[in-house]
């Protein structure tokens, strides 16, 4: 007889062997699996043009680019294929590209009820975002956003104007003193990022950071971090995120966790979270204190006080007299910090660095906005002010056209979807809107790389697809935050061509690489696609005050 050692080692050679059989054919029942999905959608989406492949395998894997480079690959694929084509990220994902209004309409128009958020674009916001009303769908997303709507209601932002010029004045004192020192060329992204913070605090959470006039200071109230720390957190976490997108092992959760960019991503989501949950626990004990201790009277004023935005997310409840709950409103919270100050920044740096690119233009804005307010006594825009600036607003226009802070929106649907020409994107395709692509389609737009508002002009605009422009998406699950967004960026754009004049900048790391035009190449700024448009090196101006060094539209005491 066998040793019992021995049997016992065999019987264990044996269950080794039938566990690694069972791995190996489940292994090749996943990867069968894999490459009948994949025959299936390559099937489907023939019907699309198909760019290009590495290989009928790898598809277009590793081809899609956040640079420069990348951007003009856009500009040629739409160049060849005109309104759309199938793209392929190896056996893993299938996407349909589209850059044509005709085709973006019927999928931006879609009811909410059978558009779905994809995992691979807005996946990896989750860790960050939560589930926000970004990334929320079916009737949780229509629940949110049924409850987040009147906190963007026209009487509501009517309020918000004058934070907007306090909020500048603050940025344009601080220019004016580095000037002063003699220190005239600047980048916008830093200085523009901390503005639109400040503003964002201020109006959404009735929160006076002083994040401006010292960078370093931390936020009172706040768990960790100083407001700096917070917009590089941000930075981080966008480059994070399209790292990521681009590193198909890093799409499993298991690995990437567990990876250096992972344990990166925690620090700086642990560094955002903290600041928006220091803000928001700060306004509950404000309100809760006031709640407790107001008399009935104080009560009735406290009901028909100005409410800003973390009021009506706090005290919304649906028609159940259900609210949101502390993870919800954390996520939004920390959606509209995200959404409402870096994309805002984006637009206002890159409307600045085109008129500073085109002067005859920055002049007219000027122009413009001085005449808006001759004969004031106070260099502030108001609300009514923001319908007489047609051609500041055009200028505006014309650079979320050119350079738009989003480059591309994804979706999902639940049903297949028809477009022109007999062409059917079936459900679980990824459809890829890109919005840079449609912007600088040129059948839809002359000479697409120049900057040229006139192109916004109500005479020119006639005839046009409205689904040719779209800075904020289209349709039901389009920007909430829009009209806050063009808001902000009038009275910003419009106070600092009144009181600066602006010229291209030196970036200091590479004083090659200056902007003497739009669009990327020949000197200009190059761009940069990550979550949000950037450029690379940082956005820098040359400025000149246009105001008397002894005026002061600094920030007052009230």
């Amino acid at each position: 007889m066998l040793p019992s050692s021995l049997l016992q080692a065999a019987c264990l050679s044996q269950v080794v062997g039938v566990l690694a059989a069972g791995l190996l054919c489940a292994l090749v029942l996943c990867v069968a699996r894999l490459l009948a999905r994949h025959a299936w959608f390559t099937h489907r989406l023939s019907c699309f043009s198909t760019p290009p492949t590495h290989s009928w395998l790898l598809g277009h894997l590793g081809q899609m680019k956040n640079t420069e480079e990348g951007l003009q690959e856009v500009d040629a694929l739409v160049e060849t294929y005109r309104h759309s084509c199938s793209w392929f990220l190896g056996p893993f994902y299938h996407m349909v590209r589209v850059f044509h209004p005709d085709f973006t309409k019927p999928l931006l128009m879609a009811s909410a009820s059978i558009t779905v958020k994809d995992e691979l674009f807005y996946g990896f916001l989750r860790p960050w975002l939560g589930q926000s009303l970004l990334l929320s769908n079916g009737e949780e997303w229509s629940r949110r956003r049924r409850l987040l709507t009147p906190a963007f209601h026209f009487d509501v932002l009517k309020n918000y104007t004058t934070v907007f010029n306090t909020s500048t004045n603050t940025l344009h004192a601080k220019w004016r003193r580095l000037l002063a020192e003699g220190s005239n060329n600047m980048e916008m992204f830093h200085h523009v990022s901390l503005m639109t913070l400040d503003s964002l605090l201020k109006c959404a959470f009735s929160y006076n950071s002083n994040c401006q006039e010292d960078d370093r200071e931390p936020v009172q109230g706040a768990e960790q971090g100083s407001s700096c720390e917070y917009v590089s957190a941000i930075e981080e976490l966008g480059e994070l995120i399209i790292e990521r997108r681009q590193r198909i092992l890093h799409h499993c959760d298991w690995i990437y966790w567990r990876s250096e960019q992972g344990q990166r991503f925690r620090k700086a989501a642990d560094i955002v979270h903290g600041f928006t949950r220091g803000i928001v626990q700060q306004r509950r004990a404000i309100i809760n204190h006031r709640r407790e201790t107001e008399t009935e009277d104080e009560h009735a004023t406290t009901a028909h006080r100005k409410k800003d935005f973390i009021d009506i997310v706090l005290m919304a409840e649906d028609d159940a007299g259900v609210g949101l709950t502390d993870a919800e409103i954390q996520a939004e919270a920390d959606t509209f910090m995200f959404a409402g100050h870096d994309t805002t920044s984006s637009a206002i740096c890159w409307t600045l660095y085109n008129l500073a690119c085109h002067a005859h233009y920055q002049d007219r804005c000027r122009q413009e906005v001085t005449e808006l307010l001759s004969g004031r006594q106070e260099q502030e825009i108001q609300w009514d002010d923001l319908s007489s600036l047609p051609f500041t607003t055009m200028c505006i226009r014309e650079s979320l056209r050119l350079h738009s802070p989003i480059s591309a929106v994804t979706r999902q649907y639940s049903q297949d979807m028809n477009l022109p020409g007999d062409r059917t994107i079936p459900h679980g395709t990824i459809v890829l809107v890109s919005i840079y692509g449609t912007h600088h389609n040129p059948i839809i737009w002359t000479n697409p790389k120049e900057f040229d508002p006139l192109r916004f002009d109500p005479a020119n605009s006639r005839g046009r697809n409205p689904h040719a422009f779209i800075p904020f998406s289209t349709g039901p699950r389009n920007c909430i935050g829009q009209k806050f967004a063009i808001a902000e960026l009038r009275v910003v754009v419009a106070l600092t061509l009144l009181r600066f004049r602006l010229t291209p900048g030196v970036n200091p790391a590479d004083p090659g690489a200056g902007g003497a035009a739009s669009g990327g190449g020949g000197g200009a700024a190059r761009r940069l696609p990550q979550v949000v448009l950037r450029a690379e090196g940082g956005l820098w101006l040359h400025l000149d005050s246009l105001t008397a060094t002894g005026q002061d539209y600094g920030p007052h005491e009230e």
